[in-house]
């Protein structure tokens, strides 16, 4: 029986559509048309199978496939064209590489025989995507399509989850192969799920068994892994107070009792100081990041390190580990908590208690309930997060927005942060707050970001106009780059060197988009103005006019330990 003929661009929706694709976010261009042609018949009709979302700029497709991976647990797909097509999409892969993120991006490209001839919008795509992803891969013949799309299913979503680059030239999407499915569960000197060692996992248990002061650290890795459950009976078993890094905070709900905190720059006061107190520290599913450690060499040299990881790249990179244990968080866990005993470390968990209402009393209450004065971002993030009752989905741009919206939200439910931590993207907020309503349809998405983060993705509210996505903004507008503003304040002696801006009329903008837009400036209307944005169906974007040099604290200075944490800034 002979096989169907079909052009590659038919072959990479049939490609796409076997993966489970529901959602693409993309921009045409001349190197990808044939594929978008294809496409038209499966987006509308009895034909059906992708909702194609338009976005305005490349690289918010990169940042939406990003959000929706974030709270679907499943892999984000972004297609563009060539050229600057593809390279505006490179920041949003580096973000994905940095989190753990399995986006795949697929990009038109020059044909084959114009390939090295710096043709019109031509670059070697996988030469400049490789350092930043997991695979970067060009199709040369229709016929690879199936296994390649596959294989980039494959990798993106297996082990340690990351992005994935295929390079389409022109003459693969026009061309005819007969057709055949591909399913990759193998690649050859790849090997995403280490096997457990029976040994770590008993030194692991011994060492948690015999501590006295254990602590966990508790990161995204339990969220990719989907041990959400196998991290509770591991924490309650033995009895074991965690803090949360930034990536990881909605991997522990926000009021369970053993929850210390977020750990990191500007993190939790208890959680930091007391990472510098434990007998035995247990890393889970997180990586030793700079912004976690403060300075290397003074970081918890009290304490055993125990670290479960999936990337054995991590082992070691920064703090020397006593035992590693590799694999999945998800079968890691449970193997170590068999051999663990009901323990009981109250009055351990009780010492956490004096450096938190040191913290509550000296920085969150002026946060949170300001008695006078212009509005402050926590205070805006309380209320937000008191309305939701923790059931939303946190999205946040970066900088100053990002560290108190992630502070004070509350997290009820896993998969309910979505940020970007290691690379630390302006401009991620809002295209990723598109990309999340699309992958949690079902909960409210809140979006804080600030005014220079705003107008770096700012044209994304074409975006939300065309779809109506029901995505709720909220603008925190200081009129300066906040972040960049209290650095100098702090190391350069209060030189706002290009900090300050002038913004336009948000009001006039969110109009022009058909948007529904409020503003507030008097904290006395701040709940009111907040329960009608979350109860208005739709998009909504609502300024919130802050404090012009409102800082963040606590924090942990650059090359300082992390238990030396200010609680208050002195100029």
């Amino acid at each position: 029986m002979s096989k169907e003929v079909i052009t590659g661009s038919e072959a990479l929706m049939r490609a796409l559509h076997n993966e489970g694709v529901k959602t693409i976010f993309g921009y045409p261009g001349g190197a990808i048309m044939p594929v978008f042609d294809a496409l038209y018949d499966y987006t509308r009709g009895e034909t059906k199978w992708f909702d194609h979302v338009l976005v305005r700029h490349e690289q918010a497709a990169a940042h939406a496939a990003e959000g929706y991976a974030r709270v679907s647990g499943e892999v984000g797909v972004c297609l563009v064209t060539s050229g600057p097509g593809a390279t505006n999409t490179l920041t949003g892969v580096a973000d994905a590489m940095m989190d753990s993120t399995p986006i795949v991006v697929i990009a038109g490209q020059v044909s084959i025989g114009a390939l090295g001839s710096d043709a019109f919008q031509e670059v070697d795509l996988v030469g400049v995507a490789q350092p930043i992803t997991k695979w970067a891969y060009q199709i040369r013949r229709p016929e690879d399509i199936a296994w390649a799309v596959s294989q980039a299913f494959y990798i993106a979503r297996s082990g340690r989850p990351g992005p994935v680059v295929l390079d389409l030239p022109k003459n693969s999407q026009t061309h005819t192969c007969e057709w055949e499915e591909a399913k990759v569960s193998y690649v050859r000197s790849y090997n995403p799920y280490p096997k457990l060692d029976d040994k770590a996992i008993e030194q692991a248990a011994k060492l948690i068994n015999e501590a006295e002061r254990p602590f966990a650290l508790v990161g995204q890795g339990v969220e990719l892994g989907n041990a959400h459950s196998e991290l509770l009976e591991f924490l309650e078993k033995a009895d074991i107070p965690a803090g949360r890094t930034l990536l990881g905070l909605s991997a522990l709900v926000s009021d369970h009792p053993l929850n210390m905190g977020m750990l990191g720059m500007h993190g939790s006061y208890a959680a930091n100081m007391k990472t510098q107190e434990c007998d035995v520290l247990i890393a889970i599913g997180m990586r030793f990041s700079d912004r976690v450690t403060g300075l290397p060499s003074t970081y918890a040299k009290q304490a055993k390190i125990v670290h479960l990881d999936i990337d054995a790249s991590e082992i070691d990179k920064n703090i020397k580990t006593d035992v590693a244990v590799l694999g999945d968080c998800k079968q890691s866990l449970p193997a170590i908590t068999r051999l663990l005993r009901k323990n009981n470390h109250k009055s351990w968990i009780a010492s956490f208690k004096q450096y938190s209402d040191m913290e509550d009393e000296r920085v969150i209450q002026k946060d949170i309930h300001p008695a006078d004065g212009p509005l402050l971002m926590g205070e805006v993030t309380n209320v937000v997060a008191e309305v939701t009752k923790g059931n939303a989905v946190l999205v946040n741009d970066v900088g100053q927005n990002q560290m108190i919206s992630s502070r004070y939200f509350k997290f009820n439910k896993k998969r309910s942060i979505v940020t970007s931590g290691g690379f630390g993207t302006m401009g991620f907020g809002l295209p990723a707050a598109i990309g999340a309503c699309f992958g949690a349809p079902d909960r409210t998405v809140c979006c804080f970001f600030g005014d220079g983060g705003f107008q770096m993705s700012i044209q994304e509210l074409g975006t939300i106009m065309e779809q109506q996505t029901p995505v709720k903004m909220i603008l925190l507008n200081n009129n300066y780059l906040g972040n960049v503003r209290q650095w100098q304040d702090l190391m350069f002696k209060g030189r706002h060197s290009f900090t300050d801006m002038l913004n336009p009329c948000y009001g006039d903008i969110a109009k022009g988009y058909g948007i529904p837009y409020d503003r507030v400036i008097d904290r006395n209307d701040l709940r009111a103005k907040i329960e009608k944005m979350i109860s208005t169906e739709g998009p909504y974007l609502l300024e919130c006019a802050i404090k012009p040099d409102e800082d963040i604290v606590p924090m942990t200075m650059p090359g300082k330990s992390v238990d030396e944490m200010l609680l208050e800034l002195d100029y």
